[in-house]
């Protein structure tokens, strides 16, 4: 690893910075390496997220970490009233491309912002979701903190995210081959290797799927699941406000 991406690491500040910076130089290319980093099951799995936050006609609610709109766009599909927050404008924008290409659902408004600080009141929404946003903010407890702040009573949590596996043999394959696939997609669509190296630097930075849901529950939030998907390698987290 670079002495450049160790840096990114070396407090919460510096995180915020490099993640803003990464983003807003990988937005354009963001819908492509996911899909070539998640085998071509991303859109799969967020298809499960959705349905996992079970949401119904007329209901607030909240994705987090939108990128370019896909779970803002299928939960407004099933009749939410959607906000769709990201700290990259330029996420936004391509969303709202989809969104006007598509004919896509006007259910849904966009927000740039930052997931330890949100700009809603207090017990807003039935249901706020996000995929790849906890690993990727610069205080976790903080995050968690507000997506239970803006939970309304009974509200529901569910989560999309790299796991860090517990087998330390598994945990240094899985993160070596992401180290070279990210290398090398880096040189071809950015000119350097540290790219996408980013992502499984910060998935050794990860609490993982069991210290995610403690997390979770530590914040107040109960009912707390772990999904795992691509044999553990990623994990839904489904949590719940209690009433």
């Amino acid at each position: 690893m670079s002495r450049a991406l160790s840096s990114a690491f070396s407090s919460p500040e510096a995180k915020r910075r490099h993640v803003r910076q990464l983003f807003a130089t990988i937005a354009d290319r963001y819908d492509l390496i996911t899909r070539i980093l998640s085998y071509g099951m991303d859109g799969r799995w967020k298809q499960r997220l959705i349905a996992r936050a079970a949401v119904r006609p007329g209901e607030r609610a909240l994705d987090l970490a939108t990128g370019t709109g896909d779970v803002a766009f299928g939960l407004a599909g099933r009749g939410a009233v959607v906000a769709g927050l990201d700290v990259t404008h330029r996420m936004l924008q391509l969303a709202q491309a989809k969104q006007v290409a598509a004919a896509a659902p006007a259910r849904v408004t966009w927000t740039t912002g930052d997931m330890t600080a949100l700009p809603f009141p207090a017990g807003a929404f039935a249901v706020v979701t996000t995929s790849y946003g906890l690993r990727n903010v610069p205080d976790l407890p903080a995050a968690i903190g507000e997506i239970v702040r803006v939970l309304a009573p009974g509200g529901r949590f569910p989560s999309l995210d790299f796991n860090r596996p517990e087998s330390p043999l598994l945990r240094a394959v899985y993160l070596g081959y992401l180290a070279v696939v990210g290398a090398r997609l880096g040189w071809v669509l950015h000119g350097g290797p540290d790219t996408y190296r980013y992502i499984p630097a910060s998935i050794r930075r990860y609490p993982g799927a069991r210290g995610v849901a403690e997390l979770l529950g530590a914040a107040g939030l109960t009912g707390v699941e772990a999904v795992p998907l691509l044999g553990g390698l990623m994990t839904i987290h489904v949590a719940r406000r209690p009433r």
